[in-house]
């Protein structure tokens, strides 16, 4: 074991501090992702398990529950509820028999896209108090100390789905702002040809 640098009273106040904070924010986190689902009869433990399967595109059970911070059974429960509703489908792989996968259903994906452009149809307190921050400093918080605290509790596995979880998820929204702006460029251009149309 390392030698102990740090002091009882510090460690405590660390702990507490972050016991505090933590708190804080997931209560607030928690108040958002709930509003901002509601209309669509989803929980977040269920919303969570879509998100999860969309964006690492097929995932174990165990990856769900290990990413989505919860018990497998936790995860296989609200999982086999989602697959009720048409929203995910169950299957095993012929190089991974031992394994469960869940995948995103057509009906599942149109359901995450629904939620999604539906954002702001609520309101989001932890985007609206980070928003400050980015006007600050141009950018939304990173949370670069935090990452590491939770790379070493949750280890590297964990922070692999993370970060593998995200990349496609810009991916995928990138694609989306892509094909909006061209849609928009699109409307521009009809409109510029109609406003010429009417002075000839």
């Amino acid at each position: 074991m390392a030698e102990q640098t740090y002091s009882l009273p510090e460690a405590m106040l660390y702990s507490q501090r972050m016991a505090q904070l933590s708190k804080a924010l997931w209560k607030a986190v928690e108040k958002d992702w709930q509003q901002w689902i509601k209309p669509f009869g989803l929980n977040i433990n269920e919303h969570h398990i879509l998100w999860i399967a969309a964006h690492l595109k097929g995932a174990t059970i165990s990856e769900v529950a290990k990413f989505g911070v919860m018990h497998v059974s936790t995860a296989f429960n609200f999982s086999k509820k989602l697959e009720e509703r048409g929203y995910l489908s169950f299957s095993k792989r012929e190089d991974d028999k031992r394994s469960t996968y869940v995948e995103v259903t057509e009906q599942g994906h149109g359901l995450l896209l629904e939620i999604n452009n539906h954002y702001f149809d609520t309101e989001h307190s932890v985007l609206e108090g980070s928003l400050p921050v980015r006007q600050l400093y141009g950018r939304f918080p990173e949370f670069i100390e935090l990452m590491a605290v939770i790379r070493n509790i949750y280890g590297e596995d964990f922070m692999n789905i993370f970060e593998e979880g995200f990349r496609n998820m810009e991916q995928l929204y990138g694609k989306e702002a892509q094909a909006e702006r061209a849609a928009d460029a699109g409307e521009a251009e009809v409109q510029s040809i109609e406003e010429k149309d009417e002075v000839s």
